[in-house]
């Protein structure tokens, strides 16, 4: 009768526990795990809505300074180039034309012509900003990746806490039956369900915003090559350098 007893009061504990019981009834690793998981949980939505904003306005600015740079080339006003602020694109277009003035006040360039060597030094300038762009949209990405990785393994390596847990109550109760293993395991189970919670949203945006950044990337190799080619068909002609030095 004993036992009967306390199953049915295990049984009436279960039925009334809502997900926030479950987690402050649960052990102190489950609970270090829960707060970790939502730790991890935080920092992704935040990295979440700013690499979606991020990403957008990049691809939007883009999409503005290439119609520019189809229209007027290297000439493309400064003025309205600063504009695209948030375009990869954009930033390598100023970048090139920051060099191109340094390279004709200190590099001993002639304003009607610049020399191979100093060609492929801008060339070169083109490239690394390009990249450097790209590394500084792709940062905190890592993050989400981690965390979509990782957070389902935090989540059980709680959840097997939990269940140790709940045997060892089991057996100091001296009974197995449902009433008795419920609820020690569903304590346990709610580890495993935040760390899913943290890992499916972070591994979803993930892959979105890496596709987005491939099609950046495409756009700026593709810009990059044309730009260098530009730059070396316009570098020798007078009229260009004469308005790019005096930029």
């Amino acid at each position: 009768m004993r036992l009967i007893a306390l199953g049915t009061a295990m049984g009436g504990r279960l039925a009334s526990l809502d997900a926030l019981d479950l987690i402050l009834q649960a052990g102190w690793i489950v609970k270090l795990v829960l707060l970790v998981l939502a730790v991890f949980s935080i920092a992704c939505w935040t990295i979440i809505f700013h690499k979606w904003r991020e990403l957008r306005r990049a691809a939007e600015d883009s999409r503005t300074f290439l119609r520019i740079y189809h229209e007027e080339g290297v000439d493309a006003p400064l003025e309205s180039v600063r504009e695209c602020e948030e375009s990869p694109l954009a930033a390598v277009f100023l970048d090139g034309q920051r060099e191109f003035r340094r390279i004709q006040k200190y590099g001993g360039g002639q304003l009607d012509h610049l020399d191979e060597a100093q060609l492929d030094h801008l060339a070169s300038r083109i490239r690394w900003t390009a990249a450097d762009e790209l590394a500084r949209l792709e940062s905190r990405l890592g993050f989400l990746a981690t965390t979509g990785s990782a957070a389902p393994f935090v989540g059980l390596f709680g959840t097997v806490v939990g269940i140790i847990d709940a045997f060892e109550n089991i057996g100091a109760a001296g009974s197995a039956s449902l009433a008795v293993v419920a609820p020690g395991i569903a304590e346990a189970l709610i580890a495993t369900a935040v760390g899913l919670l943290a890992a499916i949203p972070a591994t979803i945006f993930y892959n979105h915003f890496v596709g987005l950044l491939r099609s950046l990337q495409a756009d700026l190799d593709l810009f990059g090559v044309q730009y260098e080619r530009d730059l070396r068909r316009s570098a020798a002609a007078p009229a260009w350098a004469a308005r790019a030095a005096e930029r």
